[in-house]
């Protein structure tokens, strides 16, 4: 399966930025506890940002990544390369190919621990409508 372009390409990397915090906000307005953000640009070229959010059960992990995807969509007209995890709701994966959003319940996330495994990318915690802090 070939990988679809890149969005910067398209649209540029302060656009990407603000498309990858906006999705942090969009989990923060559907209560996503513990979001942050990885970016992953001087690490690894898979991806520039990793947006990592987490919900408390399967419901409010569809719920937290079809409002990201949905809300997306309609404001900056993106939609996900590829999407993983709908049926089990324990982990939804959103690939964004620039940016990728997952949305873990806690034994998942304890299980995967992104933070750790990426311990190296400068990290940035989201809160209630203020941007990025750290």
């Amino acid at each position: 399966m070939a990988r679809r372009k890149k969005l910067k390409n398209e649209l540029g990397e302060e656009k990407v930025r603000e498309i990858v915090f906006a999705a942090g906000e969009l989990c923060l307005e559907k209560k996503a506890t513990d979001v942050g953000l990885l970016d992953i640009r001087k690490i690894t070229q898979m991806t520039d940002y990793f947006l990592i959010a987490g919900g408390f059960t399967d419901i409010h992990v569809r719920a937290v990544s079809e409002y990201v995807e949905d809300l997306l969509r309609e404001k900056y007209e993106v939609k996900p390369w590829h999407v993983e995890g709908r049926e089990s709701g324990r982990w939804m994966l959103l690939d964004y190919v620039d940016f990728v959003v997952h949305v873990f319940q806690p034994e998942a996330r304890e299980f995967y621990q992104l933070e750790k495994l990426w311990i190296d990318a400068e990290r940035h915690e989201l809160g209630s409508g203020d941007g990025a802090v750290g």
